[in-house]
């Protein structure tokens, strides 16, 4: 039964606007505060921006940079508010970690022209590493536009073949929105998330660089891909309805015009 309720409440949530995540899942956990648990690992939520005191930047919160009720900074290595023994990641993982950041930082700035990237690694009980890479970007026009776009990618990682090769496994989440206020077309919201998974084997050099080069090209293609489906799925299947809603020209001359192109 309660798997059954998990399902049909993670069903829910795919249908709901991105941009109320945070009421509806707190809502929703009223409803049934017994899964509370499932449903806070299983949800991934609008990332949350804070800001590093001590090196002026800001950087975006997550289950992986937390403990307790305090998140680690990218920039710092250092936890906000303070506490003591912090879940810090080791020596080899904080220098790969801040690699990744400032990687990442230039494939933000390329991609996205602003917002916040923030990477954060951490060593796996079994051999291997994992991490997570995410990116946000916000957009206001004038107050009549706003708009939102959250990344999330999950990185594993496990050298094989006398370290020659690694074995990667990326999970990808985006969640795209987009608000239209203005007075003369009335208010729209668009909206929705979507989750890719892929696997697969590169070669490695002693350098721990080379997995930064790995996992930036896998997160580079996903994008791309995941933008590509949400341009397609979102905007042209919303445009396929309004055109047959309500055609630009007459019926007759649309028929001729699709007969052509038969």
């Amino acid at each position: 039964m309660a798997g059954q309720q998990v399902d049909c409440a993670l069903d829910l949530m795919r249908r709901l606007p991105p941009q109320d995540i945070d009421k509806n899942l707190s809502d929703l956990i009223d409803l049934v505060p017994h899964l509370v648990d499932e449903l806070l690992s299983s949800i991934d939520q609008p990332l949350k921006v804070a800001k590093d005191p001590k090196k002026n930047k800001d950087y975006l919160l997550c289950d992986y940079n937390r403990d307790g009720d305090s998140y680690r900074s990218p920039w710092s290595n250092e936890f906000f508010p303070p506490i003591e023994d912090g879940n810090a990641p080791s020596d080899r993982m904080r220098k790969l970690e801040e690699q990744a950041n400032d990687a990442f930082d230039v494939y933000r700035e390329q991609y996205f022209d602003g917002g916040i990237s923030s990477c954060y690694f951490w060593d796996e009980e079994h051999g291997g590493f994992s991490g997570a890479i995410l990116i946000k970007k916000t957009g206001d026009l004038k107050n009549k536009f706003r708009s939102s776009w959250d990344s999330i990618h999950v990185i594993e990682a496990h050298e094989k073949g006398a370290g020659r090769n690694a074995h990667y496994k990326l999970i990808s989440t985006v969640m795209l929105w987009l608000q239209n206020t203005r007075e003369g077309s009335g208010q729209m919201d668009l909206g929705g998330s979507l989750s890719r998974q892929v696997e697969k084997d590169l070669p490695v050099t002693a350098d721990m660089f080379s997995h930064i080069v790995n996992i930036g090209g896998m997160v580079e293609r996903m994008e791309n891909n995941i933008r590509g489906i949400l341009e397609t799925v979102y905007f042209g299947r919303t445009l396929t309805v309004l055109n047959d809603m309500r055609s630009l020209v007459d019926l007759e001359s649309k028929k001729a015009h699709d007969k052509l192109n038969q």
